[in-house]
């Protein structure tokens, strides 16, 4: 009889992540264009910020990027990518990678970041079922993977993701969707404050920084959203693939000792990890 009811519910959760991998796509495709423009966003609003400081010519509004317009360009001609061309992984593999229009090649980046969302939503669904709590990880696992892409780029975590990321992961453990709500509460001020210590701690012995204030903010959110048992496998996790990737980096003559690599990545792999494997459990503590 318990075989007859997995198979039913496995037959019913396929289809369902099926339909999630499907809204993956077009929501990976909508983040490839929020890691290709966010960090420009934030460059003319700092601009901005220090023209006005400094009495200058304001920029014209209308030069400021936007995350609605222009529609999707090629990035070497500019020429509107258009039609069947948007389909997200699709249009990039009839089009060989390159530009219809100047046959520029398209970086691989686009199609490995909608294929990344469309399985993080899948897992969600197959790992909670139908339901309000597999959106709401996969709003989690969207976040993730977009700080993860621009912290990789630009070295910035964005407060327009890092903090609404926080206060959703709160409210949605009032009912404890992830984690009982003094555990969310406890994660998301041990999270900050641990990293805000570690920070001080190593400027105060060497003088360097060893990390940046959106680390803080973004292991908070982790915090707010899985709880405070998470945060030591999840710390540790990113922590040992920071140091074994850079450890290759150095190695392949890709890094220089010493030089400064963003940990954001990491957090969010091991958010993602600890989100579908779950941590430690939530009573170790209390």
């Amino acid at each position: 009889m318990q075989s007859i009811f997995a198979i039913g519910m496995t037959s019913a959760i396929f289809p369902a992540a099926v339909l999630a991998a499907l809204l993956g796509l077009v929501v990976g495709s909508w983040l490839t264009r929020v890691v290709d423009r966010l960090p420009r966003i934030m460059d003319y609003d700092w601009e901005a910020q220090f023209r006005e400081w400094r009495g200058e010519a304001m920029q014209l509004e209308e030069d400021r990027p936007s995350l609605w317009r222009p529609a999707c360009r090629c990035p070497a001609c500019q020429a509107p990518i258009t039609g069947w061309r948007r389909l997200p992984v699709l249009g990039w593999l009839l089009l060989r990678g390159r530009c219809g229009g100047c046959g520029q090649p398209i970086s691989w980046r686009y199609p490995v970041l909608e294929c990344l969302t469309a399985l993080g939503f899948a897992a969600c669904v197959w790992r909670f079922g139908p339901g309000v709590q597999a959106l709401l990880a996969m709003v989690l696992v969207a976040a993730l993977l977009a700080l993860a892409w621009i912290d990789m780029d630009t070295g910035l975590l964005p407060d327009v993701i890092t903090l609404p990321l926080l206060w959703v992961g709160l409210l949605a453990n009032v009912a404890d969707t992830f984690a009982p709500t003094t555990q969310a509460v406890l994660g998301a001020a041990v999270g900050y404050g641990l990293l805000w210590l570690l920070f001080h701690g190593y400027h105060l012995l060497t003088g360097r920084e060893g990390m940046g204030y959106g680390d803080f903010k973004l292991l908070a959110a982790l915090g707010a959203w899985l709880g405070l048992a998470a945060l030591p496998l999840l710390l540790l996790a990113a922590s040992l693939t920071g140091a074994l990737v850079g450890l290759f980096l150095i190695v392949t003559r890709r890094a220089r000792r010493g030089q400064p690599q963003p940990f954001g990545p990491y957090l969010a792999a091991a958010g993602i990890v600890t989100l579908f494997c779950g941590g430690l459990p939530p009573g170790w503590l209390f």
